[in-house]
């Protein structure tokens, strides 16, 4: 079995053992936040009539309950971890979206844009309360060290997003500073969701620790890979318009890349963002070939599969049987190959 197909199957055995749980969870709201968070989470149309849309890959869930079955045998004591972890990250798609006006998320119309700003925020803010209820109700001895590593994590999470939301508004962000918005952004929480997998598994604070930071790179690897897709994805892949974070005149890491490496092209690339006129969609094609000129895009598939190797490192010190390295290391080649 090719290795996307493998990692593909592992996914969805684990997104079946935490979705019976996660429609629990979701089922306490209120009718209508129930109908919205149903509608985003791929379950229901706006109107809530049963729907088979894409909730995603479940990567984050997926990656607790291998993580849990790498220490204790079972994946079982993760499921928990997994249903909490997958609400954070659909509480922070859901504010995103409306942070970036993106109206499409998975070849669908996005809450906000359906039922208004002040929705989202608030269908978003009770799927992070959700996370905490269900963490906070789990009878295993280190719930309470799970609920911590989350709460962390989502804590890093919004810092990210913040440092994101800024860096719009600035013309002179450095890949350093960038670097650190990505791991708050997106490797927190992947990292939690290792070191989540491991916590409720029952291991100690160090292979939790290896743990997570295998998924704070890979968090990095996964951000990089979609910072490249946000240039140049095709939208029957992922989802959104092409060139959307151009569109958006987002700083990400290939952009920042190519403006502090790319000399004259990156100097061309620079008046090209501080143009403030609505770009054509000439003028987006011409800055994805400046960004590519410039080698923004070899930079950042060459950095992922580095964090690739950084994640594997960490596994090391983990100690993790054969199969079960196999199968994590499959889970890190898939997030840097994604639709690319």
């Amino acid at each position: 079995m090719p290795a996307d197909s493998n990692v593909l199957e592992l996914l969805a055995r684990s997104r079946d053992l935490v979705e019976p749980q996660l429609r629990e969870a979701v089922a306490r709201l209120d009718d209508h936040t129930r109908l919205v968070a149903s509608y985003h989470l791929g379950w229901c149309d706006e109107e809530g009539r049963p729907a088979s849309g894409s909730s995603g890959k479940a990567i984050r869930p997926g990656l607790v309950l291998l993580v849990a079955e790498a220490v204790c045998g079972s994946p079982g004591p993760g499921v928990p971890g997994g249903v909490a972890v997958e609400l954070v990250h659909n509480f922070s798609l859901i504010h995103d979206d409306l942070m970036d006006r993106d109206t499409q998320r998975r070849h669908r119309r996005t809450v906000w844009a359906i039922w208004g700003d002040a929705t989202a925020v608030l269908v978003g803010d009770a799927l992070a309360c959700l996370a905490d209820e269900v963490l906070a109700e789990c009878e295993a001895p280190p719930a309470r060290c799970a609920g911590r590593a989350l709460a962390v994590a989502t804590r890093e999470l919004i810092r990210g997003q913040v440092l994101d939301v800024a860096f719009e508004r600035r013309d002179d962000v450095g890949l350093a500073e960038c670097l650190d918005m990505a791991g708050g952004k997106t490797g927190a929480l992947l990292g939690a969701s290792a070191q989540l997998g491991a916590i409720l598994g029952g291991a100690d604070e160090v292979i939790s620790d290896a743990f997570r930071t295998y998924g704070w790179e890979l968090g990095l690897a996964f951000q990089l890979v979609d910072d490249i897709l946000g240039v140049w994805g095709a939208p029957e892949r992922t989802g959104k318009p092409v060139f959307s974070d151009l569109r958006a005149h987002k700083k990400t890491l290939p952009v920042v890349w190519s403006l502090e490496h790319g000399g004259a092209v990156g100097r061309e690339l620079a008046d090209w963002f501080a143009d403030p006129t609505t770009p054509t969609e000439d003028s987006l094609r011409q800055a994805a070939v400046l960004i590519e000129r410039a080698g923004g895009r070899e930079w950042a598939l060459a950095e992922a599969d580095e964090r690739v190797r950084k994640a594997g490192k960490a596994l090391d010190a983990a100690g993790v049987t054969p199969a079960n390295r196999d199968q994590l290391d499959q889970l890190a080649q898939f997030v840097a190959e994604r639709q690319l």
